[in-house]
């Protein structure tokens, strides 16, 4: 009897923990197994628990700046250690003093700088770099140095080749802007990963690794300090960075030195078109409806009538005639790309050959040549116009050949005869010198107009 009590006492406990349980699933809000028991007549409120939500903390994405024009971009990617000393103050004074002067550098470097900062904010490197080629060339991709250095970025035919700027016939990387801005942003870097400093780079840029490396070699033999204002180097390299730093100061404040910057959007204003092979620049421009003088001022790394055979063909167009030529140039037929071509004389070559060849008159090809006989020597290189027709107008706009060479030392020294519409700054693009020079060596002024059939000599 007891032991049915005992039972009995643990039949109860467990009716009152199943009683309980079943309260508990019934007033629970999760589902549960135990509500199957239930039949299927009585109603079960079932719903699925909503977990709260978790507040994470939401990165906060920093807005894009918006900059006023490109000067404000190139101010506020400036951050090179500031100089301020006699040397830089001389050269804002001569700035300040030439508004002229620096108005014409600035207008343009419009052509130019745009793609410039891109390429630097790319880097991440100091935007003040961007205004190298104010002291380089002043934005003159065709300016020539008397140490031959040539283009915006002022590079010798050895470096611009060590650092990927083809040079030939057709084309010369070095006055190419978008190459050689690549080439001069890529040895500045190599510079800098050298010498950990700007400055010294920017020394060694203009005088040469070697010669900063030894002068900094001196210093540290002799015990004393290696930066850029303690070493012995020459003039033009000691006066390199303070001339720099003027230019950047001028663009920070223009109006402190009562200058003023043309007005410059900050967005493209040029676009690249790939022409899909070898073409007239005369061609491009006019399918283009642009003047040729701006397609040859935009594409400057292109020496002759058109872009090389073996390429580079692309060709550096105003955006807003981007599209229709880029549809032009589709369309266009083979035999219409190109109205002249190059022949390099070989032995055995004469100009009846030649014209028959072609199939243009002699006449034709001494017009384009300025040859006035028929005399040819191996080696020389002709410019053959394709069609007979319109021959003078395709002669008129023709870089002219030189109509007679010979050496004075290591120079050459040309006779260029002046014909109808040319101009000291287009004869100075034909054989890359500077205009300034052209008209030193022939006792002109800038402003001079040219006598037809006048001779002009350039040395180069």
């Amino acid at each position: 009897m007891g032991v049915k009590r005992r039972g009995g006492l643990r039949q109860l406990r467990a009716a009152a923990v199943m009683l309980a349980l079943a309260s508990v699933a019934a007033c629970t809000t999760t589902t549960s197994r135990q509500v199957s028991s239930v039949p299927d007549s009585v109603p079960v409120p079932v719903t699925q628990a909503v977990a709260p939500p978790v507040r994470t903390a939401t990165p906060s994405v920093p807005a894009p700046i918006v900059h006023a024009d490109l000067w404000a971009r190139i101010r506020a990617g400036m951050h090179l250690a500031d100089m301020d000393n006699k040397q830089v103050r001389e050269f804002e004074d001569w700035y300040a003093n030439r508004p002229r002067y620096v108005d014409n550098m600035f207008r343009r470097s419009r052509l130019y700088l745009y793609d410039i900062v891109e390429e630097i904010e790319r880097r991440k490197l100091p935007m003040e770099l961007a205004l190298l080629p104010a002291i380089e060339s002043a934005y003159r991709p065709t300016a020539y140095s008397r140490a031959r250095a040539v283009g915006l970025w002022q590079f010798i035919s050895s470096t611009g080749r060590l650092y990927g700027l083809k040079q030939d016939w057709w084309y010369d990387g070095r006055r190419d802007s978008l190459a050689a801005t690549r080439a001069a942003l890529d040895y500045l870097e190599k510079l800098h990963a050298e010498f950990g400093d700007w400055r010294l780079a920017l020394a060694a840029y203009n005088a040469g690794e070697r010669r900063v490396a030894r002068a900094r070699e001196a210093n540290a033999r002799r015990g004393g300090p290696t930066h850029y204002e303690s070493l012995q180097l020459k003039r033009e390299t000691r006066h390199y960075v303070p001339k720099l730093m003027a230019v950047v100061h001028i663009v920070r404040d223009p109006q402190r030195f009562g200058l003023e910057l043309p007005d410059f959007p900050n967005q493209p204003e040029f676009a690249v078109v790939d022409a899909g092979g070898q073409i007239d620049l005369g061609v491009a421009a006019r399918l283009g409806g642009i003047s040729a003088d701006e397609l040859y001022a935009l594409n400057a790394g292109y020496l002759r009538w058109a872009t090389p055979p073996d390429g580079p063909h692309k060709l550096v167009v105003p955006r807003e005639n981007s599209a229709s030529l880029a549809t032009a140039l589709a369309d266009l037929p083979p035999k219409d790309r190109l109205r002249w071509a190059r022949h390099h004389v070989r032995q055995g070559d004469t100009l009846g050959h030649i014209a028959n060849r072609y199939g243009i008159s002699i006449s034709a090809l001494q017009q384009s040549n300025h040859l006035r006989g028929n005399l040819i020597h191996v080696g020389q290189d002709l410019v053959v116009p394709l069609s007979s027709r319109n021959t003078a107008r395709q002669v008129a706009s023709l870089p002219r050949a030189p109509k007679e060479s010979d050496t004075a030392g290591n120079r050459k020294r040309l006779v260029h005869t002046v014909q109808r519409g040319d101009t000291l700054w287009q004869i100075s693009r034909q054989y890359r010198v500077g205009v300034r020079q052209l008209a030193s060596w022939n006792g002109l002024h800038l402003s001079d107009t040219l006598r037809l059939g006048r001779g002009l000599v350039i040395w180069y």
